[in-house]
């Protein structure tokens, strides 16, 4: 009876031995950059093998620029020789750490994504300095001495937003219409409560 309980036993091992070879477990390689989209951040490295020829069936390992060891902008020029791991994962072959050669920084491509300088000057409608109305930095950047406090809405320095002729204009036509609607109202209560009075 023995032999029939190790049975599972060997079984359960051997398909712990298994897991070694468990498709999620992290594998190391070196290859070059296939090619590399410096504006959406990644691109593909072709693996080699032992000999630095290419592998048989061809494989192409994603990588993410978040997973480059380099300083500043990260990327890969085409070409490049790197040392990585890298795991499977359901979108495929996906690189976790990319290196150079003997695992030092990555070279990186000199290209750099066109029109990223002009979009960190612009500044979304609203987004001014408070203390000269300046639209290329905040208050607390801005070089002039402290300006006398402006109306938000005139930018009048005679009064605050709180007092601004030109703000109360305009609730000012639906409030004043408010007043009028009750009066015919109690104008006919008052025109029928003499009439009583005049009957009594």
């Amino acid at each position: 009876g023995g032999t029939n309980v190790r049975a599972p036993e060997t079984e359960g091992g051997s398909a712990r031995g298994g897991g070694g070879e468990d498709p999620a477990a992290t594998r190391c390689g070196s290859g070059h950059c296939k090619w590399f989209n410096v504006r959406m951040g990644f691109g593909f490295i072709s693996l080699t093998g032992g000999d630095g020829g290419p592998v048989e069936p061809p494989l192409d390992v994603f990588v993410h620029q978040s997973k480059l060891v380099m300083e500043g902008f990260r990327s890969l020029k085409e070409g490049e020789p790197v040392d990585f791991t890298f795991k499977k994962s359901s979108k495929g072959l996906e690189a976790l750490r990319v290196t150079g050669p003997g695992g030092g920084p990555c070279a990186g491509s000199e290209r750099r994504p066109r029109g990223k300088a002009p979009l960190l000057k612009r500044r979304p409608k609203g987004d001014r300095c408070y203390n000269c109305g300046g639209l290329d930095h905040h208050a607390k950047e801005c070089r002039l001495p402290p300006q006398p406090k402006k109306c938000h809405y005139c930018q009048s320095i005679t009064h605050m937003v709180a007092q601004c002729p030109h703000k109360a204009q305009v609730p000012s036509t639906s409030s004043s219409q408010d007043p009028h609607t009750p009066f015919p109202v109690p104008q006919e209560e008052d025109d029928r409560f003499p009439s009583r009075d005049a009957d009594l």
